[in-house]
């Protein structure tokens, strides 16, 4: 299907993972150019972080970026997709 990017449709995909053997899926829909909400909210803290620290570097590799919406939730982007964050303050 064509649409207004050319083969690739925009998608986002939210994980909510329980086991560290789903990163390796979390890093393929990156793969796939789609941006990935991840919120570790239902695994354990050191599993969460290892979890993280593995898609990151996944996504890291294939020159994408990640960022750290709260203590839980992470987005994962494809090199495709940029993420803007509101400025600290307003414009004058």
């Amino acid at each position: 299907m064509q649409g207004p990017f050319g083969d690739w449709l925009p998608e986002v995909v939210v994980f909510h993972p329980t086991r560290f053997d789903q990163a390796q899926w979390i890093v393929h829909h990156v793969r796939e150019r789609k941006t990935v909400l991840v919120h570790a909210g239902a695994m354990e803290r050191g599993e969460a972080q290892r979890l993280i620290d593995f898609v990151a570097g996944g996504v890291s590799a294939m020159d994408g970026q990640s960022e750290c919406i709260d203590a839980l939730t992470f987005v994962f982007l494809p090199q495709i997709v940029s993420l803007s964050r509101d400025p600290v303050e307003p414009p004058p």
